[in-house]
């Protein structure tokens, strides 16, 4: 048994103006100072007070949010006691919202707590949750995980519960226009990620396997193009779609080796979420390889890729992804991302420690041991195809 849920979904031009028909008094207004500088925050507002509703903000969301971060938040919710907590940025913004619900309506649940075995939290009585993604990547605005970091112990936890969902998300393209190409592109790829390994991973499925194949589609299609142009509103407003069509896919599925990796790396050497997880993705197809090779042969032929007699389609598929990444100025390598080896070489027993402990690697379909993991890890650093 399983479960697919999914939040009331308003996207397309004008979708901001679904604020203005909520009814409520007041609003928690959860975000960063880069999105407050944009005009964003205005703009909700606007629409909020024609609804009736005062609002209050809480800018001080970082990248990869901190469990000190949310409690923060939770003060000022417990302060100004809202009946709507509206998060408006990127993947981390939503995160740390969704566990300041979390503690706001259940202060006797740490967000460190949350996991799937927690039934009935009772979520909605005091408060709904709105999601506004203005990076078209996470998908967190439709899915029940949340990613925190522990900062004491340098490492970062992936929580999921099928109740902490959002209750509307607005997927706007107009938000995404300001998001400059470097970020277009680590977040595209990262929605490429959820929709490769939501299709391959062991928890795949039959609702699922639609979303994420059509949410690969679009963004070999109009990635390039958004990172290109980011006033090209079609390929702005499809983008847009296809994060938050493969954040429904993965996000009732769940990701697998990539994100394990990508969680590992950007834990130790603060590596952007979407660049590390795309960076680990095509070597996690090789991989995992024949495990999965007639879905990689699915997905080629919807990519519309030639795999030629006595190829494998993992390693076609691959290749495509590392074409698209070097396209967008994606590094192919751990080398390639910055990272010195003697810093590498330091720290691969707390890459090692953190893939191994992280929740993703459950459900993939090749489950690395320590010493394979220690040799994917080099393999990556280097950029060679993995051949074992």
């Amino acid at each position: 048994m399983w479960y697919f849920v999914v939040p009331e979904v308003v996207f397309g031009e004008d979708a901001l103006s679904r604020l203005a028909e909520l009814k409520g008094k007041s609003a928690f207004i959860v975000t960063d100072k880069n999105i407050v500088n944009l005009g964003f925050i205005d703009k909700v507002k606007e629409q909020l007070s024609q609804a009736g509703i005062k609002s209050n903000v809480f800018d001080e969301v970082e990248p990869d949010p901190s469990l000190q971060t949310v409690r923060k938040g939770v003060v000022l919710m417990n302060q100004y006691q809202p009946d709507w907590i509206v998060a408006v940025g990127g993947g981390s913004v939503m995160d740390a919202a969704k566990s300041m619900r979390v503690e706001y309506e259940r202060p006797d649940i740490k967000a460190e707590e949350i996991n799937p075995f927690i039934s009935d939290l009772g979520l909605g009585t005091k408060t709904k949750l709105i999601c506004i993604p203005t990076t078209s990547g996470t998908g967190a605005e439709v899915t029940f995980a949340v990613v925190l970091t522990d900062t004491a112990d340098q490492r970062k936890l992936g929580l999921i519960n099928c109740e902490i969902l959002s209750d509307i998300a607005i997927v706007d393209p107009a938000f995404t226009v300001a998001m400059p190409p470097q970020i277009t592109s680590d977040t595209g790829m990262d929605a490429l990620t959820h929709a490769v390994e939501g299709f391959s991973c062991t928890w795949k499925n039959d609702f699922t396997d639609g979303l994420c194949i059509r949410a690969t589609q679009l963004i070999f299609q109009y990635l390039p193009r958004a990172v290109k142009n980011g006033q090209d509103m079609e390929a702005r407003e499809k983008m847009h779609n296809a994060a938050t069509v493969a954040g429904i896919g993965f996000g009732n599925s769940l990701a697998a080796l990539a994100h394990a990796t990508g969680h590992s790396l950007g834990a130790v050497f603060h590596t952007p979420h979407g660049r590390a997880v795309g960076l680990f993705l095509p070597y996690t197809i090789e991989f995992i390889g024949d495990a999965r090779e007639e879905l990689w042969t699915e997905i080629a032929y919807a990519l519309k890729l030639e795999v030629p007699k006595g190829k494998k389609a993992a390693s076609v598929l691959a290749q495509a992804i590392r074409d698209l990444s070097r396209n967008i100025k994606q590094p192919l390598s751990i080398k390639e991302a910055g990272i010195p080896s003697d810093k590498f070489n330091s720290s691969m027993e707390k890459l090692i420690d953190n893939t191994m402990a992280d929740g993703s690697l459950i459900v993939s379909a090749r489950v690395p041991n320590v010493a394979e993991t220690e040799k994917f890890f080099r393999y990556a650093y280097e950029g060679k195809s993995i051949d074992f």
